[in-house]
């Protein structure tokens, strides 16, 4: 009789327990796929940021140059994203300087398909083009495609005889989308100019390299660090980052966000630990 009872005993918790394996791991694949997702989201959701972080340094440069705060006198080349904006500097003279950017309840510059509204507002400690100097970025209820924009973005000029390059940070960016869902960006990175340095008021012909890292994070907590593993390539003249590869590092995988061969187009691709790789389209 005892050796039944022991025997029920063994059996009743052998069962209980491959119940209990059984159960936990399909917990861990679920949250496993839960996670996987996510990863997937907030790379995405950090392509949206890379551009508007690319677009707001576009917004500034141009505006720099426009008010003649470069020191340059040649006449100036440009993609025109400030035709109907209203941007003011004060004070008329010295440093620092406050530039005021308006974009009123919503202007779209001619040739584009990018609606911004609200107010930029960045206040440099000396020309842009100095070393040393920098350049604190700050958004005023500004909106792009009716993207919400917040944060602040600071540049300090880190070049040497040759070279053209920024220090460039973002704390506390965060981007609501037209739904509402939100994220927070921040992120340290080198910005260095790879093309266009000769022909400074020519805008067009500029092109950057973008190194560096940080984190996203979503409104339900979940976060991911990066770090750019291929220079990311931004031309003046397109709208959207057109190469290099993002690294983002979750629990137990990894994705990669890769923009492309170098074409200015819309695409680029989030691949995870060998799955398929699947196609984003960037916001514009």
């Amino acid at each position: 009789m005892k050796t039944k009872n022991l025997f029920t005993i063994i059996l009743g918790t052998s069962l209980a327990l491959g119940l209990f394996s059984c159960k936990k791991s399909d917990d861990v694949n679920t949250v496993d796929e839960t996670e996987i997702e996510s990863t997937f989201e907030l790379s995405e959701d950090q392509a949206v940021a890379e551009n508007l972080t690319e677009d707001a340094y576009d917004i500034m440069n141009e505006a720099v140059e426009a008010e003649g705060l470069s020191g340059a006198r040649e006449p100036l080349v440009s993609a025109d994203r400030l035709l109907c904006a209203t941007v003011t500097v004060t004070p008329a003279s010295g440093f620092p300087r406050t530039i005021t950017i308006d974009f009123g309840n919503g202007c779209t510059a001619p040739g584009s398909n990018i609606t911004r509204r609200g107010i930029i507002q960045v206040v440099i400690s000396d020309s842009l083009r100095r070393p040393g100097s920098t350049a604190v970025m700050t958004f005023n209820n500004y909106y792009v495609n009716n993207f919400k924009k917040e944060g602040t973005i600071t540049w300090t000029n880190t070049s040497t005889a040759g070279v053209r390059s920024w220090n460039r940070t973002v704390v506390d960016g965060r981007i609501t989308a037209p739904g509402g869902r939100f994220w927070i960006h921040n992120s340290v990175k080198d910005v260095t100019q790879v093309a266009g340095v000769s022909t400074p008021r020519n805008l067009l012909d500029d092109a950057f390299e973008i190194e560096g890292q940080g984190t996203v994070r979503n409104s339900q907590g979940r976060q991911r660090s990066f770090n750019i593993l291929l220079p990311l390539h931004k031309q003046v003249i397109c709208e959207n980052i057109d190469a290099g590869r993002i690294r983002f590092q979750g629990p137990n995988h990894v994705a990669v966000l890769d923009y492309g061969d170098g074409t200015c187009d819309r695409i680029a691709m989030i691949s995870i630990d060998g799955r398929p790789p699947r196609t984003i389209l960037l916001r514009n």
